[in-house]
């Protein structure tokens, strides 16, 4: 697969998730996948704590290697066994867009955009540099890069799906309000009420942000659909399924924030994000 340096606009506007899935398997976003063999996979279970915080995350991932591209998908504790690596490591592309578990075709299906269109290599991405340094400087760059691209009133209410403390930091800092959404937290570092469920936020909030983990649980395309009805600007911020998440910019997604593996937290080396806005071409 060859890099391209500008999206195609030939490519169908996707509406779900699934819809991609079938489109990349039609070959409608580049090679057959049935030709390409996934190289590599990983699973990776990570914790932090932050200083100052009393919330340990503790996150799981898979990745799969594509040529010189990673894909990455977050997934629930227990939701994918080790195993996978041995399973997933030289299998067809095609064969785990259609037949592995979620996480495992979130990842491929990741890896394949990425190495059709590197997000180096992307027109309109804005390259932000996140610094050497210790988890909480790091961290503290990329919220508030992803709460950059929040463009609401002072007052208004953001629906957070996703819950990392600098962020919900981030978005008061710019006068909004968070609502924040998590299935695993039930306070923020500052003792706000988190909730497990995104329905009632969806149809109180003026903007949402929603992590790429809604990619991984299933609830991405049912966020994508509300905002659309109710013109709600949707940020994303992705580290599991960044170049998924960019396939929907102008089709419900207004701005992005892809992070590109490896993620900020598994270094202390300078990293680069991407972040993207939909414009009135996207839109097309």
């Amino acid at each position: 697969m060859t890099g391209r340096t500008s999206p195609t606009r030939l490519r169908p506007r996707p509406r779900s998730v699934d819809q991609l899935m079938s489109d990349v398997l039609a070959g409608a976003h580049g090679p057959d996948p049935a030709g390409l063999t996934a190289t590599s996979a990983f699973w990776i279970h990570h914790g932090t704590r932050l200083a100052g915080g009393d919330a340990t995350y503790l996150n799981q991932y898979v990745l799969i290697r594509l040529g010189g591209s990673f894909g990455a998908c977050a997934f629930e504790a227990g939701e994918v066994d080790p195993g996978i690596c041995r399973e997933a490591s030289g299998a067809p592309l095609d064969v785990l867009l259609r037949e592995a578990p979620r996480p495992i075709r979130i990842a491929a299906l990741d890896a394949y955009l990425t190495e059709a269109e590197p997000h180096l290599r992307t027109a309109g991405a804005e390259r932000v540099p996140l610094p050497a340094g210790t988890p909480e400087i790091r961290a503290k760059v990329r919220d508030t890069a992803v709460a950059g691209l929040l463009d609401v009133a002072r007052g208004a209410k953001v629906g957070l799906i996703g819950v990392v403390n600098p962020l919900v930091a981030a978005i008061r800092e710019r006068g909004g309000v968070p609502l924040p959404c998590d299935f695993n937290l039930r306070t923020t570092q500052w003792g706000d009420p988190v909730s497990d469920s995104t329905e009632t936020m969806l149809g109180e909030a003026d903007a949402v942000i929603a992590t790429g983990m809604t990619l991984s649980n299933g609830t991405f395309d049912t966020v994508l659909a509300r905002c659309r009805e109710r013109a709600v600007p949707l940020i994303v911020y992705a580290q599991t399924g960044s170049a998924v998440a960019r396939a929907f910019l102008g089709s419900g997604v207004t701005a992005l924030s892809a992070e590109p593996f490896p993620f900020s937290q598994f270094s202390a080396e300078p990293t680069t994000l991407y972040r993207y806005r939909a414009t009135a071409e996207d839109d097309v």
